[in-house]
């Protein structure tokens, strides 16, 4: 009646389908962007040359080249001269160079000198930007802002410059 049977009761191999089920999550977390963390490019780094990404991005140091990604943080000690083209663009640090983004944040403390092509722009206090501001539906798509006198047919002798400043020897 109570005996001692060897025969154990059916049950699956447990090793083979935790080790699949594991790596089948890393592949789907791998493959989802949204799922992804922001890449940092942190405070003690110098790129000199171009940016991509597809996903989020944090610079906190020197980027010499365009940033390309679908949202951008530049923190406080972040640099970048060149142009900076996103989704979302939120400056705290300094951008020389054009911003092209639907949505342009510059937080309080930002230096942008250069132009901006936005859908939404939003400045903080004691931010400081010198430029041109363009509104554009898709700013991702259009051409930057056009000078005032580029619109206008003159000569190019009696063009007036920017500034007053002329190109043309007196």
């Amino acid at each position: 009646m109570f005996t001692k049977s060897n025969k154990t009761p059916d049950a699956a191999p447990v090793e083979p389908p935790k080790t699949a089920a594991a790596q089948d999550a890393i592949r789907g977390a791998a493959m989802k962007t949204a799922a992804r963390a922001a890449s940092i490019i942190c405070a003690d780094m110098k790129i000199n040359g171009s940016v991509i990404s597809e996903g989020a991005l944090q610079i906190d140091g020197i980027v010499d080249g365009d940033v390309s990604a679908t949202d951008i943080t530049i923190g406080a000690s972040g640099q970048i001269t060149g142009e900076v083209k996103a989704e979302v663009v939120k400056v705290k640090g300094k951008i020389k160079g054009s911003i092209r983004a639907r949505k342009v944040e510059l937080e309080s403390g930002a230096h942008v000198k250069g132009d901006i092509v936005h859908s939404s722009l939003q400045i903080q206090s004691n931010a400081v930007f010198e430029g041109q501001v363009k509104h554009a539906d898709d700013p991702l798509r259009e051409t930057g802002p056009v000078a005032a006198s580029e619109g206008k047919s003159m000569s190019s002798s009696s063009a007036p410059s920017a500034f007053g400043i002329s190109s043309q020897p007196s």
